[in-house]
């Protein structure tokens, strides 16, 4: 017996089809790139606060240097991927998922101007966002948790990343936000939050673990290791802590923002 579109439709997933997602990413980059700039800025905010608390929760995981090399970066990553949940689920505004603000753009859906003025915006918030966590977290002495290993923690990632060249920080970034984008991408199919989790989790894990560089994360990441180094944390790690400057934390948020 032949089946009518009705039926067809009935059958078929509850998940957005692959040239759905692409119509709504249009459509998403059209409200984005006509929302008012305040409105835009505040949710930018709330986006930095959010990925920030994801890097907070994978630095607890990271202050335990029992774990081996592979849990502590899989456990790590899996802890970080609350942040960009959060955000998927609120409607917050980031930087790096806003990248695919370009399928509007290819479509003739809005001008040059109007999506890099929306960047520019979001990434400003986003910035802010992140900085106001780290003052939170320094007056509440996250530092200090776990015997101190959590401001080690802190210290040695952010000293990791800003000892890395130019170019290989450049290509990490690249890395990052291909899986980010797809984390995304996936979350715009997704009907439910248990669906939204489950798009987010392995991408934005596997980026993680794997060690790419996220510029919004970084936002947080680099000025919460400099903020707990400057304020005279005994740190007690074996990571190069010259190298964590304000010159080095720009540095890498250009190379990682390219």
């Amino acid at each position: 017996m032949a089946m009518d579109a009705k039926d067809i439709a009935a059958l078929r997933s509850d998940a957005l089809a692959p040239a759905e997602i692409e119509a709504k990413a249009e459509i998403l980059g059209l409200n984005k790139s006509q929302a008012k700039p305040g409105k835009a800025f505040v949710l930018a905010i709330m986006a930095g606060l959010l990925i920030g608390l994801g890097g907070m929760f994978m630095l607890l995981f990271k202050s335990e240097i029992s774990f081996p090399f592979v849990a502590s970066q899989a456990l790590g990553a899996i802890g970080f991927s609350m942040g960009l949940f959060l955000v998927v689920c609120t409607g917050a505004e980031l930087f790096t998922g806003n990248c695919l603000m370009i399928c509007g753009k290819l479509s003739e859906q809005y001008s040059w101007a109007s999506m890099l003025k929306s960047w520019v915006i979001v990434y400003a918030g986003n910035l802010l966002g992140s900085l106001l966590l780290v003052a939170l977290l320094v007056g509440a002495n996250y530092a200090a948790f776990n015997s101190e290993a959590v401001g080690n923690a802190m210290i040695t990632v952010a000293a990791g990343k800003v000892s890395q060249p130019f170019g290989v920080l450049l290509f990490k970034g690249i890395l990052c936000n291909f899986l980010v984008c797809l984390a995304v991408w996936v979350s715009f199919a997704a009907r439910t939050i248990t669906d939204k989790f489950f798009a987010v989790l392995m991408p934005i894990t596997a980026f993680v673990a794997c060690g790419f560089e996220h510029c919004v994360a970084n936002m947080f990441l680099l000025p919460m290791g400099l903020a707990t180094k400057l304020l005279g944390f005994a740190y007690s790690g074996s990571a190069n802590i010259e190298a964590l400057n304000i010159g080095s934390v720009a540095t890498n948020l250009a190379a990682v923002t390219i």
